[in-house]
């Protein structure tokens, strides 16, 4: 039996359908524990078809998008060119400085197009470029989740942690700790709430194709806290992907790294394996 068990949660499902392929191949290899869809991409409602052959096999949930292409609701404070905008706008926002309302009505669109499509709540809730726990967007994602008929092993994903596990794994530690910083409270104000939520996250790469990302997938096992979770970003290319995105080629690095048997001899050196819904909650 492994020493200890990790989530591996795939981002970015539905981002174009070659990153979709991507991440299903992996699902199908037995290579991930959960993905995050996000649903307010065009290629949405036919990635949902597929994806629905792993629920209750892995976490399958929305990976809330407030910074990449359009948003399925009217926005325009938020989003006035119909284009929701960079990161910055909100990373060191507060509630305050943006159309809450908005926001609020955005996030309840993409948690209902999830349940539209796959016909079942999400399990879980992350975001791209972490947006789930910024302090702008936080309350209206708790809000929003209260009003909803969400399974008892529904869970958040925290992208934050401690300062001395980022200082052991020696990965991106400046990215790791600001986004930390940023979602600094978010945990205690999810568990507050009833939210169940990961302790221990990994996963920050410099996306640098010369780099060798089964080199940087162990330093993120380091250090591992007591439910520990593990972003990563495998897929194909497409000229959809390449149009909005400038993540490239690691992404094909990443799938291979996972479908290869460096990946499975890794974890046994490491004593770990995935963690599944059968076998775990976070």
């Amino acid at each position: 039996m492994a020493a200890s068990e990790f989530i591996l949660c795939a981002d970015d499902y539905g981002l174009s359908p070659a990153v979709s392929r991507g991440i299903l191949e992996a699902l199908a290899a037995g290579r991930l524990s959960a993905t995050g869809a996000m649903t307010n991409r065009p290629d949405w409602p036919r990635a949902a078809r597929e994806l629905a052959a792993f629920a209750g096999k892995n976490w399958l949930g929305v990976h809330l998008n407030l910074t990449l292409g359009a948003p399925l609701s009217a926005m325009p404070g938020f989003a006035p060119g119909g284009a929701l905008p960079a990161i910055g706008r909100i990373a060191r926002a507060r509630a305050a400085d943006l159309p809450g309302h908005e926001i609020a009505a955005e996030i309840a669109c993409q948690l209902d197009a999830f349940s539209q499509a796959m016909g079942r709540a999400p399990d879980f809730v992350d975001g791209h470029q972490h947006v789930q726990a910024l302090a702008a967007v936080r309350p209206h994602l708790f809000e929003e989740l209260s009003r909803l008929d969400l399974p008892a092993s529904f869970w958040l994903r925290d992208s934050s942690d401690t300062l001395p596990r980022i200082q052991r794994r020696r990965v991106q530690m400046l990215k790791a700790a600001t986004v930390a910083w940023l979602g600094r409270g978010f945990a205690a104000e999810a568990r507050a709430k009833g939210f169940s939520v990961n302790d221990g996250f990994a996963g920050f790469s410099s996306f640098d194709a010369q780099k060798d990302y089964g080199r940087a997938f162990d330093r993120y096992l380091v250090a591992a806290g007591n439910r520990h979770l593990v972003m990563c970003h495998p897929g194909h290319v497409d000229a959809e992907l390449q149009a909005v995105d400038p993540v490239l080629e690691t992404r094909e690095q990443e799938l291979a790294f996972f479908l290869s048997d460096r990946f499975k001899s890794l974890l046994s050196q490491r004593n770990a394996a995935l963690a599944l819904p059968q076998r775990q909650q976070p």
